[in-house]
């Protein structure tokens, strides 16, 4: 069983003013508090108990009452590229249908909702005359949000070799060595240091041969 709509929570609305009458129009602005994970999970979102501006159109049609609206809030979030802290204006626009709960998609009167089962699990109801928008406010929140945020679109992310922040520090580098080369220098240092050994060894000999001889 779902929660019944509590008329106390902001993201609950009335029809009651609106009637049923097919055609009424009414137009609502509402300031409410930020739901708890409004947003892309660990991505970007607007932080719990933040603002959300809400303008909304709300019309009488036949089959129950189609709500149109705008929701409007700062998110915060993460840069993908170089990890910084960042905040962006979001704007969501969205639209949803909740039917009357003894009408069908038609308008026409139905016995009880839920006959189909299969039919009512991707509609929204009326409850009493309410309608909860928080279920469209998030899926709206979600796709109007970029999915890889960044803190301006030319951020050069950061160093792949030291993880330095390009953007404080546009000619940061690293003197690059081909892995190819070093294996090489490797042994030729190997070996130079051989030859200098042997070297070393001979001169030791033919000192050691000149003090016999003498």
């Amino acid at each position: 069983m779902t929660a019944r709509l509590d008329h106390r929570n902001p993201l609950v609305f009335d029809t009651h003013e609106l009637g049923r009458r097919p055609g009424a129009l009414q137009r609502l602005t509402r300031t409410v508090d930020a739901p708890k994970d409004l947003g892309i999970q660990g991505v970007v979102g607007v932080p719990e108990g933040a603002p959300v501006e809400l303008e909304l159109r709300l019309e009488s049609v036949m089959e129950g009452v189609l709500v149109t609206g705008t929701a409007r809030a700062r998110a915060e979030g993460e840069c993908v590229r170089c990890l910084e802290p960042l905040q962006l204006d979001a704007e969501a626009d969205f639209q949803e249908m909740f039917s009357y709960p003894d009408a069908d998609d038609r308008g026409r009167a139905t016995a009880e909702p839920g006959d189909d089962a299969e039919d009512d699990e991707d509609r929204l109801f009326l409850e009493d005359g309410l309608f909860g928008l928080e279920p469209v406010l998030r899926d709206a929140v979600v796709l109007a949000l970029p999915m890889q945020p960044v803190c301006q679109d030319d951020c050069p992310g950061l160093c792949a070799d030291c993880g330095a922040r390009l953007a404080d520090d546009p000619d940061h580098h690293h003197d690059a060595v081909d892995i190819r080369w070093a294996a090489l220098q490797g042994l030729a240092g190997s070996l130079g240091d051989g030859e200098n050994d042997e070297i070393s060894g001979a001169d030791a000999e033919a000192g050691a041969d000149e003090k016999q001889e003498k």
